[in-house]
């Protein structure tokens, strides 16, 4: 495996986007000591955090890089470097930024930049981040308190009220130990005791056949029918489905309380989000003069028909 150290000068282009995953492998080591070249000299002291976004953290070849430019490359998800501590991230971005810069101003010198292909390029992933800009800004004048609430106002009266059970099962293969089950139960022992020691099912055996609340739709027919059927405390007979035989005990029943507007928080902000963007657009193409050459002609109408006399 590389080395640690190439993280620091090999190419910061390859580190951080063909092998991202390579910074998360390496144990921290301490930094090499300082280098004469003004380049290196430049990096090592980005070391200290700048305090705005126009402070410069080095320059190539006169023209500066600043903490702003540094914090549009940590947006790049491209960029992205979970789990790597701010400070080498930082050193990360520096050196990205540096390689960046120096192949730009190559590129430039060859006039990559004058070409039909690059121009069209260029004016495309201009289109792009002005309408993701606009789209951003539109999103957030979108997402107010007043809107958030009428939201959740209106989808809580929509809910129907509904009854959930909090119920215990044991699952086995068969109704004849089913039954002695039942009977064990029915007799005095703890069900959750007797769910622990019989119950085929392995997820709920460990809480002693605790299935916890649900509503009528999240279980098998059969099974759900049962459980709504019973009364709190009570214990089922044996109840057959396609997983076997069940025991099933009700511990209490009530209607499913309605979530809270901070459960739901999430939900509503991306509503009102999509929304407010998909609106937008709708609104432009519809004021926009939109010419399509290449689109298909809507299928002639044919003449009505006339009748005879």
């Amino acid at each position: 495996m590389p080395h640690t150290a190439l993280l620091r000068r090999v190419s910061a282009l390859a580190v951080l986007i063909a092998l991202p995953g390579l910074a998360l492998a390496q144990a921290p080591q301490k930094a090499p000591a300082p280098a004469t070249t003004p380049a290196a000299n430049t990096t090592a002291a980005t070391s200290a955090a700048p305090a705005g976004p126009d402070s410069v953290v080095a320059s190539v070849n006169g023209k500066p890089i600043t903490q702003g430019d540094l914090a549009i490359a940590a947006d790049d998800p491209a960029l992205s470097l979970p789990g790597v501590d701010d400070a080498q991230k930082k050193n990360l971005l520096v050196d990205y930024m540096v390689d960046l810069r120096v192949g730009a101003q190559a590129a430039e010198a060859a006039k990559i930049g004058d070409t039909p292909d690059f121009k069209r390029k260029l004016a495309y992933f201009r289109d792009k981040l002005l309408l993701n800009d606009y789209l951003e800004q539109e999103a957030k004048r979108a997402v107010t308190p007043e809107a958030e609430h009428a939201i959740y106002d209106q989808t809580v009266k929509l809910m129907k009220p509904e009854e959930e059970v909090h119920a215990r099962h044991i699952l086995v293969d068969n109704e004849a130990d089913a039954k002695k089950i039942a009977a064990r139960i029915k007799g005095g022992e703890d069900f959750a005791k007797v769910a622990a020691e019989t119950s085929k099912d392995p997820g709920s055996k460990a809480e002693g056949g605790d299935l916890g609340w649900f509503t009528k739709e999240r279980m098998v027919p059969d099974f759900a029918n049962a459980a709504f059927a019973m009364k709190a405390g009570q214990v089922s007979d044996p109840v057959k489905t396609q997983f076997g035989w069940h025991v099933i005990k009700v511990e209490e029943k009530r209607t499913k309380p309605q979530p809270t507007f901070d459960e739901l928080k999430d939900q509503i902000d991306q509503h009102l989000i999509r929304k407010a963007q998909q609106d937008l657009i709708l609104k432009l193409r519809a004021e926009a003069k939109i010419v399509r050459p290449d689109a298909p002609a809507e299928a002639a109408q044919p003449a009505p028909e006339t009748k005879k006399p």
